[in-house]
């Protein structure tokens, strides 16, 4: 046991669930159509948690397509792929919502359960930036980074909020519900109009709206996602960016040809943003300067991804993608196991079923 102090346990016995939904969607379409249908359809043996981790494979599933099909980012997919991922996230979306049912209907609602459920909610935001990514073709690019951070800080704030009021509060709009079920249209959309290079066009022209003279050019030709019409490479773009923001005078920043695989794409497109991001670049490189003289491109393997066999640097970032994904799943297994044993339970299965008897006996 290394996460989960010893003396802090016993706060396990004192949980107890408090939520508050008040979105219209969920109360009037959502939750009927789980509480009439979709709950039928688990069998009572089933664990709660099974039924989270099932829900999550289809997000798994829709990944290892995306990373079949457009593993940039920026390509267009099959329709029928678009459509899997709208399905996959609605699936996700039914079975993450019952799994709290059907641990009231199996008497097993404790506080492993809110934790595997928030945790795996935590990995699927990370994951459906990526599938957004790829239906809107935004590839690897800043833009790409602000939604995850945008989606995680969301994230991070609510389970705050819910740290220090006790409750789990959804408004008349919210992510789990309005977001989600917002995106599954948007990946349906996008395999209707034959895939994400359709987000790439001008709005007005994809709307088929005339160019008026009242209108300026630089609103006219915006597109849906305000990106540029060229999709080059995000090294090749990384290299002109940086080409331009230097002129050769830093002497870590020189050589970024011979670091392919550091995702700095979005310099050139911040640059030109503002006068301020100038600024602060210009604080970066006064970093930069600093670590280089002290050894700091060795200390975080840059070296590494410099060796000539590109190979070689695919290698070192699976290596630390491995060490990453090692060191979080340590992490999961010590504090299921930890809960587990204390409170005599099992994570996927249910070791002690439910039955009429066992209310009785309490009452008596």
């Amino acid at each position: 046991m290394v996460y989960v102090r010893q003396e802090k346990l016993p706060g396990l016995k004192k949980y107890k669930y408090n939520g508050v939904d008040h979105s219209l969607l969920s109360r009037y379409v959502l939750k009927p159509f789980y509480t009439n249908f979709v709950i039928k359809c688990f069998p009572l043996w089933m664990a709660p948690n099974l039924i989270t981790l099932t829900g999550f494979s289809f997000v798994v599933i829709n990944v290892l397509t995306l990373l079949w099909y457009t593993p940039s980012l920026d390509q267009d997919c099959p329709s029928w792929v678009y459509y899997s991922w709208a399905v996959g996230l609605f699936l996700y979306q039914t079975f993450d919502a019952v799994d709290g049912t059907q641990a009231r209907r199996t008497r097993q609602s404790g506080p492993l359960g809110e934790l595997f459920d928030h945790g795996v909610d935590a990995v699927n935001t990370s994951l459906e930036v990526l599938v957004f990514a790829a239906s809107q073709n935004l590839g690897m690019g800043w833009k790409t980074v602000m939604v995850l951070f945008g989606s995680l800080l969301t994230f991070y704030v609510q389970t705050w909020d819910e740290y220090h009021t006790k409750t789990l509060t959804l408004g008349l709009v919210s992510g789990p519900v309005e977001g989600l079920v917002m995106l599954c249209l948007v990946y349906a959309f996008t395999g209707y109009v034959g895939g994400g290079s359709f987000w790439q066009q001008s709005t007005f022209a994809a709307l088929h709206v005339p160019k008026y003279a009242f209108i300026p050019d630089i609103i006219y030709n915006m597109h849906w996602d305000e990106c540029r019409p060229e999709r080059r490479p995000y090294s090749s773009r990384a290299r002109t960016a940086i080409a331009r923001g230097t002129a050769g005078t830093d002497p870590l920043l020189r050589d970024v040809d011979a670091y392919p695989d550091v995702p700095v794409s979005a310099a050139g497109d911040l640059e030109r943003a503002s006068r301020a991001v100038r600024l602060l670049r210009w604080a970066g490189e006064c970093v930069l300067r600093w670590a280089d003289d002290h050894g700091a491109p060795g200390a975080v393997g840059l070296p590494v991804l410099q060796c000539t066999d590109p190979a070689a640097g695919v290698a070192y970032l699976f290596c630390m993608l491995g060490c990453a994904i090692g060191v979080y799943g340590s992490f999961v297994v010590d504090v299921i196991v930890t809960i587990c044993d204390y409170l005599d339970i099992w994570c996927l299965t249910i070791k002690h079923p439910y039955t009429e008897g066992d209310e009785l006996k309490k009452q008596s």
